[in-house]
């Protein structure tokens, strides 16, 4: 029995035919890399081009941030569910964070499993 995490996706474990879906299923994380303490900034997170049909589409975008130093890890930040056709798999959120880290976005596909993406953010 495979442990959850051993079935998202990444660029990095990706393998077999999941390598020719890379770079339609991984989410692109834009975000600065460093950031002042306590002060609101914005990250935006996309996925695709990938279809948008009831049968086959991105169905969710999930955030989590592992803070450094605190004693358990991962904080969920937000979780946006997407209704095929009418949106599309962008997403825009406003953090506001007062130690360094790693953020992560997993996406889900109705077909291709979920995929994640991580992108350090550094406190100043």
């Amino acid at each position: 029995m495979k442990e959850f995490g051993d079935l998202i996706y990444t660029p990095e474990r990706a393998s077999g035919e999941a390598v020719s879906k890379i770079e339609s299923h991984t989410p692109r994380i834009e975000a600065p890399d460093k950031v002042k303490a306590g002060e609101a900034f914005e990250i935006k997170v996309l996925v695709g081009p990938h279809p948008n049909r009831v049968e086959h589409s991105i169905r969710w975008i999930e955030l989590y941030f592992y803070e450094e130093g605190r004693g358990f890890n991962p904080i969920h930040l937000a979780t946006i569910r997407l209704e095929p056709v009418y949106t599309e798999p962008e997403v825009t959120v406003k953090l506001r964070l007062s130690k360094s880290g790693v953020l992560y976005a997993l996406e889900y596909c109705n077909l291709h499993g979920v995929w994640e993406a991580r992108k350090e953010i550094e406190i100043i």
